[in-house]
Formats: structure tokens, C-alpha cells, sequence
């Protein structure tokens, strides 16, 4: 009895035993299986290792030989310049001789070659200022002697703006030209309109289809003429009526700085006056003085420039009356606007200062001041304000 007891003590235990065994021999299996594993990877590393390590070798002789390649062409393309320089020298001195005895051979014709092109220079340019004076009409003999009175007509727009009447059509229509970088037009029936209170809601609106940058538009004839807006130096002209595109042109050295260095909005300032349609700018190659040319409205093309003495320098504004140039000068701060410098192209002025041709009774600088040849006056645009000013002249 009690060894039967006994043997049922025992059989829970064997059972338990064996269970253990039985976990003890799978754990080993995973182990054994995940060493099998660390040591394929291992092999794959080495492998991976050993395939670098040849792959830089390899980059190693391929660098060497590229270098001394290199090292060559370097060597022959020195030999190669020293041969052209030497046989530059040579060519060089050859040509010394040859020039040297050419002038002795021909030492007299030389001079009578060059006097007769001397002559025909000075010929040229008589016929030349001929062209210019017939082309300009030098019927113009007044010149401006002085700035009357103002008249602020409205203040409408903000600190750059335009506004004008075309002097080349019989109406009294009032443009205005808002901003230095817009697209509409305001078209007002005269100037009564213009000055009466919410009549610019009322205004025609012509829309541009190429917006204009700056403040130096005119209007000439029917058509607006206009820097682009995002170019360089191309000038439209646009029908007004037909509100179309009828022709644009270039202009040569303009655009790459400001026309005034008061007013850096306009690169191309255009101008009207008795004689027709100009252009002025500043280039770094005249050392920032402005440059006048005179336009061909029909054919949209340069008839002629001049380099003029006058400075780019605290100008403002300018404007063109009788072929003459009038440079408007003030401080970077603000203060009394006034001429400073003055260009006619037919020579019949002298370039000169006048520092007391001021503007009257009115602080502050211009956006545009534009002269109107039909009525003989200056309409300005000034913080906003548009203004006409009256004018005194005198024979030339």
C-alpha cells in the first residue's frame, strides 16, 4: 500500500521533468538556429566589406591614371601656348616692318589720304547740323526766363502719378495716369470735369494690355506712349481710341538706371514739345548725365542723341520746351524744386546753371513735370497733387 502511494508521488514529478526537457530541447534548437543566422550575416558583411574595400582600390588607379593623364595634357597645352606666343612675336614684328615700310613709301599719299578724309569729316557734320536744324523746325526762338504761378488743379492719386492733355489733337480731354505701375487710364471730357468732385469714378477707363512703369508717358496725336512695365527699354505706343497695341520700339542704352536719381520709378522719362517727341535717360557710360534723343512717333524709330552735361544727380524731373532740355533739381528730402540745368541741341543755348529759376510758393518734390507746347505750360504732379504752372519767356 504505501509503495503504490509512492508511485503516484512520483509520476507528477516525472511529468514535470520530462516537461522541462522538452522546452529545453526547443530553446536550444532556437538558439542554434538564430547562431546559424548571426553567422550567414556575419559572412555577408565580411563579403560586403571585402567588395568595398576592392572598389576603392580600383577608384585608387583609376584617379592615378587620370591624374597623370591630365599631368600630360597639362604639359602639352603649356608647350602648345608657347609656340602660339612665339609665333604671335613674330608675326608681330613682321607686321612692324611691313607698316614701317609702307609709311616710308607712301609717307606723302598718307597725307593727302588724310587730309582729304579730314575734309570730308567736317563736310559731313555741316550737313549733318544742316539735317538737324531743318529737321527741328529752328523756327523756335524763345527760351524759358521763368516759373510765374502755380495752380493746384485737384489732388486725387497717390505720391506718383501723371496727368496731361494731348497738345497734338484739338479736344481738351484730361488724362490721368495713377501710380508708377499701372494698366487703366482715366479719360476726362476737359478739365471742369476732371476738377469736380467723384467725377473720377465717372471717367472712361482704358485698360492697357501691357501695364506701364514709371511716370514718364505722353500722350501725342491719339496714342500713348509708354516705358513697359518688366523691360528693359521698350517704348509702346498705344491707340487710345482703338485701345490696341500699334507699335513699340527699343531704346538703345536706356533702362539700366534711374532717368533721376530723386524719382529711381522712371528709367525712361518721355517728353513732347514744339518739336515732337523725345526721350530722356541716364547711362553709366556718360557717368550717369542724362541722355536726350529725339523719336520718330510714326516710324517709332531714333532720328538722333546727344550726350548732354546735365547730371542725373538730385534731379527730379525734366522736360523739353523749344529743342531745349530743362533739368528740375531739388534735395533728397524735399524742399524747393528748380532749374539747374539747361541743353539746347541746336547750340543756339549754351549748357548752363540758373539756381534762380525756382518753383514759386510751394515745398516739395515732382513725380513728373511735362511741358504742354500747345498751351505753353507745365503740368506737374506733385505728392499727389496735380498742378499747372505758367511760364515766362523770352526771345533767344
Amino acid at each position: 500500500m504505501v509503495a503504490l502511494q509512492v508511485h503516484f508521488l512520483l509520476i507528477p514529478s516525472l511529468m514535470s521533468i520530462m516537461g522541462a526537457a522538452q522546452y529545453m530541447m526547443q530553446d536550444a534548437a532556437l538558439l542554434s538556429y538564430i547562431d546559424q543566422r548571426f553567422l550567414s550575416l556575419e559572412k555577408r558583411l565580411e563579403k560586403c566589406n571585402q567588395d568595398v574595400l576592392e572598389y576603392v582600390d580600383e577608384f585608387r588607379e583609376l584617379s592615378k591614371a587620370v591624374l597623370s593623364r591630365l599631368a600630360g595634357l597639362n604639359t602639352a597645352k603649356a608647350e602648345l601656348k608657347g609656340e602660339v606666343e612665339n609665333l604671335l612675336t613674330r608675326v608681330e614684328h613682321a607686321q612692324r616692318d611691313i607698316d614701317y615700310f609702307g609709311s616710308v613709301a607712301d609717307s606723302n599719299a598718307c597725307v593727302e589720304v588724310h587730309e582729304d578724309l579730314l575734309k570730308q569729316q567736317l563736310l559731313e557734320e555741316a550737313e549733318e547740323k544742316k539735317r538737324l536744324k531743318l529737321m527741328l523746325n529752328a523756327s523756335c526762338d524763345h527760351m524759358l526766363a521763368g516759373i510765374r504761378s502755380l495752380k493746384v488743379v485737384k489732388k486725387t492719386g497717390g505720391k506718383h502719378g501723371s496727368w496731361m492733355k494731348d497738345p497734338g489733337k484739338k479736344h481738351a480731354k484730361i488724362y490721368l495716369l495713377s501710380g508708377s505701375v499701372n494698366n487703366v487710364i482715366l479719360e476726362f471730357a476737359n478739365i471742369m470735369a476732371f476738377m469736380e468732385n467723384n467725377q473720377t469714378l465717372k471717367a472712361r477707363r482704358v485698360h492697357l494690355p501691357l501695364p506701364w512703369e514709371g511716370t514718364g508717358h505722353v500722350i501725342y496725336q491719339g496714342f500713348l506712349f509708354y516705358h513697359r512695365h518688366g523691360s528693359l527699354n521698350e517704348i509702346v505706343k498705344f491707340n487710345i481710341q482703338r485701345r490696341n497695341v500699334a507699335d513699340q520700339m527699343l531704346l538703345p542704352g536706356a533702362g539700366r538706371i534711374p532717368a533721376y536719381q530723386l524719382s529711381p520709378q522712371t528709367k525712361i522719362d518721355l517728353a513732347l514739345d514744339e518739336q515732337g517727341l523725345w526721350a530722356l535717360h541716364a547711362e553709366p557710360e556718360t557717368g550717369g548725365n542724362i541722355v536726350l534723343t529725339k523719336i520718330n512717333p510714326a516710324a517709332m524709330a531714333v532720328e538722333h542723341s546727344w550726350d548732354t552735361p546735365c547730371s542725373s544727380r538730385d534731379a527730379e524731373a525734366a522736360f523739353m520746351a523749344c529743342n531745349a532740355l530743362h533739368v528740375v533739381y531739388n534735395s533728397p528730402s524735399g524742399g524747393s524744386s528748380r532749374i539747374q540745368c539747361v541743353y539746347d541741341v541746336l547750340g543756339t543755348l549754351n549748357a548752363h546753371t540758373n539756381p534762380g529759376l525756382h518753383f514759386p510758393k510751394r515745398q516739395g518734390g515732382h513725380s513728373t513735370v511735362h511741358y504742354n507746347p500747345k498751351e505753353k505750360q507745365l503740368f506737374a504732379w506733385g505728392d499727389g497733387s496735380q498742378i499747372i504752372y505758367k511760364l515766362h519767356t523770352e526771345q533767344k
